[in-house]
Parts: C-alpha cells; structure tokens; sequence
C-alpha cells in the first residue's frame, strides 16, 4: 500500500495540453491527465499525441492519467503509452468491472486506481479492490447515478450513493488498500457546497476527492484539514510511540498500531501544521 496522502486529484484534458503545466502548478496532490471523458471523440488520437510530447519535454514531472475504457478503441493505445513512459506513476481506469481489466492496465507495470462507476463495477467491488496492483479506489457518483437510473440531487439518490460509498470504504479497509477518493462535485463556483461534501467524504472516511477545476484545490485541502485538538492528539500519539513498544496507553485510551496508523495519517494531512 502507497504510504502518498492524496487528498485532491486534479483532472485536466490531454486535449488541452497548455493546462497540465497549471495544473501542475495548482497545488493539487496529484494530477490526473485525462485521455476518456474530457476528451471529445475525434481528438482521442490527438489527445494521446498531446500527452506523449508533454512527456519528451517536462521529463521531471509525476502524472497519473485516465485512460479510455476497456471497451473503447483507444484503450490498449492508451495504456502502450502509459507503458513506455515512467513519469506515469499510475492509471485510473474508468468503468472498472472485472479483475482481468485491472490485470490489463497492470501489465504496463503502473498502480491501478479502479474507478467504481457502475452497477457491475459494484457489484464486483470485492474481486476489484483484492486484484493485485491496485493501489486506492476512485469512486465515480455521477457515472453510477446515471447507470443506477438514480434522480440526481434528491436525498433518494444521495442514500443509495452513499450505500456505494459503503461499500467503497470497507473493501478499500478489507484489502488494506490506500484511501479512497470519493467523486468530483461539478458545481465549479459552489465553493460553501464543495465544502460540505467534501467534509462529508471526510466523515465517512475517504482519503481525498476527485476535482475537475483548480479552484477547487484550496477549497479540498481546506476542509480535510484536521482541527487544531485532532492534530494535538496526533502529535502526542506519534511522540508517545517514539519510546513505546507495542500498545500503549494515552489520554485513558489504549493505543495499538491501528491508531498510530491514524495518527501518521493526520499528521500528514495537516501538512506543515
């Protein structure tokens, strides 16, 4: 499991090459360069053209990148460039729905990060999320919501997605995976409900979040911020276990490697706090 606290993943098109330097340059922990959804049909080749060039020219950077579908005509093109270049240091692969899809994409010799988007992708979760070379889930709401036929917006629609969510977290816990990233929120300007779902995901347990915009990026790193009590108590923990062996006992509370675990986690996340 990665030890890398990724807390905002950044979508940008390969379609629009001038942007990967922004958002590069935005902040987020990790940028996703998108070769599927962002990309319109007639520039897939162009897309994949786009981003090959970027690599010969910025041999420095680290990238994830979404490849197009197993389905799609470009997916194995995809991946072959994925393959030859080791500034790519992962794969998100969308509509993710069998063990044998995830063993495709780890053939290029990259993580896997398994978008769960639809109903098969669901309901295969546990044979997913135990594949080797799967690194963290990504959980896609808006691709799910459409494939379930759930009427977006309404509350109906938020708790059958969040039986998803459910569902995510535990087999991301049961295959000891990285957190998972909970899906992007489209509403770019909306920054008060930005906030609040991400500091839903955050409740729940997810690592981090997709985003499509950089303005985004602030606003995410905001709201998964630990509090000021949540911190002390993270500090007071990783100094206790410094000269502990094994358990230990903190505040009244035991303390075992789960905790510590917990401890490191928000730590990391509270940056230079």
């Amino acid at each position: 499991m990665t030890d890398a606290v990724i807390r905002s993943a950044l979508f940008v098109p390969a379609s629009r090459a001038e942007r990967i330097a922004k958002a590069l340059a935005s902040g987020a922990d990790r940028v996703i360069v998108d070769l599927e959804d962002a990309v319109e049909e007639p520039l897939k080749d162009q897309a994949r053209n786009n981003l090959e060039q970027f690599l010969h020219e910025h041999p420095e950077v680290q990238l994830l990148v979404r490849v197009n579908g197993p389905e799609h005509r470009a997916h194995s093109a995809d991946l072959a460039l994925c393959q030859r270049f080791p500034q790519i240091i992962g794969l998100l692969l969308p509509k993710a729905e069998t063990p044998a899809q995830i063993r495709q994409a780890s053939a290029t010799g990259k993580a896997v990060l398994p978008i769960i988007e639809t109903a098969r992708g669901l309901a295969a979760l546990s044979d997913i999320a135990t594949t080797r070379a799967v690194e963290r889930l990504c959980f896609g709401s808006l691709d799910l919501a459409l494939d379930l036929n759930l009427r977006s917006g309404t509350r109906a629609a938020e708790q059958m997605l969040d039986q998803a969510r459910y569902a995510v977290l535990l087999n991301t816990r049961v295959a000891s995976l990285a957190p998972a990233l909970d899906g992007v929120f489209p509403a770019i300007k909306d920054h008060d409900g930005l906030r609040q779902t991400v500091a839903n995901a955050r409740d729940m347990g997810f690592g981090g979040v997709l985003c499509i915009h950089p303005e985004q990026v602030a606003v995410i790193h905001a709201a998964l911020q630990p509090s000021e009590d949540e911190l002390g108590w993270a500090k007071r923990v990783l100094h206790a276990a410094a000269s502990s062996a094994g358990a230990f006992a903190l505040d009244g509370q035991m303390v075992d490697a789960p905790v510590i675990a917990r401890a490191r986690t928000i730590v990391a996340q509270a940056g230079d706090r």
